[in-house]
């Protein structure tokens, strides 16, 4: 598969001022080292607990927020050599057209569109910043890209408020699609609505991602939700990835212990087939003073002194699985002694 974004060593800090002068007395490490890579036509899924840095790993990629260091490479194709986009100016950004090719959609619909705008303005508002349309060409794009995310005619001249939050993200959606992008960021998409339109939304994304060739990052908490519409799956803990392999593989071989007590929190439908839970003792360090060594060390059920000390790095497990751990080649039966899984 052709790569088409590569994160390389890409950090984001927020700087953390204090006295009477606001000097910078330390800053917030929310990123602090991501090495990924996305390929052309996947959906890669982003997992970890709140204030990890997933959300903040998007945003970057598409340039919401400026990064601090580190690489963003963007294969753009089409005889265009890759570009760095972390340290592209904005209006470099928007010269090459980079601002329609990577586009977003937020968490919450209610909020991430303008209540004071009819339907058909939010739609048309990204499609002003390309290459000008009549009126009629106008209109007819902004019905048809509400006939994609299954709405009508009849939702043309209507405001956010009067739509089910299904219906707005739809919307959301198709704001997103407009300028015919080919990366998408979506960000827990599904958290704010019922599980039956949760269903719905999914299977939106799915056929478009292959009726427009799109590639997405799914950044979310729910790892069933996940674990349905991602190709590959990697897990963030404290402003790092600490594994990274095919989804399917992911379920039934993780290698970390994070990944060990996130999936042990999945409900089995199934009474007879009950196992322990994996409770973490403590709380997340800070990201101001994050910890020496593997960030995870304070909490595993398995430290050794080495985790104190030394930092483990993304490393190969097995074919494309990869692990952050010092102890993963005996992780699984570490696991399986002491919890029973």
């Amino acid at each position: 598969m052709k790569k088409l974004i590569e994160l390389r060593d890409l950090q984001k800090h927020y700087p953390v001022r204090g006295g009477i002068l606001r000097h910078q007395v330390g800053s917030v490490k929310a990123l602090d080292g991501i090495d990924l890579d996305i390929y052309r036509g996947e959906c890669l899924g982003l997992v970890g607990e709140s204030g990890c840095g997933k959300t903040t790993t998007g945003k970057a990629i598409i340039r919401l927020h400026r990064p601090t260091g580190g690489q963003i490479i963007y294969h753009r194709g089409n005889g265009h050599a890759p570009v760095d986009i972390a340290t592209m100016s904005p209006g470099a950004l928007k010269r090459e057209d980079i601002r329609g090719r990577l586009q977003m959609v937020f968490q919450d619909p209610t909020t991430s569109l303008n209540p004071r705008m009819l339907v058909k303005n939010i739609i048309a508002e990204p499609l002003r910043e390309q290459p000008p349309l009549g009126s009629r060409e106008l209109e007819g794009r902004i019905l048809e890209l509400l006939h994609l995310v299954g709405l009508t005619q009849d939702h043309y001249l209507r405001y956010p408020h009067e739509f089910s939050g299904g219906q707005r993200q739809r919307l959301a959606v198709a704001r997103a699609i407009a300028t015919n992008p080919e990366f998408l960021v979506l960000d827990e998409p599904t958290s704010a609505l019922d599980v039956s339109v949760q269903a719905q939304i999914l299977n939106l994304l799915q056929e478009l991602r292959q009726q427009l060739e799109l590639t997405y990052l799914f950044v979310t908490h729910h790892l069933l939700v996940v674990k349905y519409i991602s190709n590959r799956l990697a897990v963030m803990y404290l402003g790092k990835v600490v594994e990274i392999a095919p989804t399917p593989q992911l379920f039934v071989q993780a290698s970390h212990p994070y990944t060990h007590a996130l999936l042990s929190g999945i409900p089995i439908p199934d009474a007879s087939q009950r196992s322990r839970r994996i409770v973490l003792q403590g709380d997340v360090p800070s990201p101001l003073n994050p910890p020496a060594g593997c960030r995870f060390h304070t909490r595993c059920p398995f430290v050794i002194d080495r985790c104190r000390e030394e930092e483990p790095f993304l490393e190969l497990f097995s074919e494309e699985h990869r692990v952050a751990c010092h102890r993963k080649d005996e992780i699984e039966r570490l696991v399986r002694d002491r919890f029973g899984r």
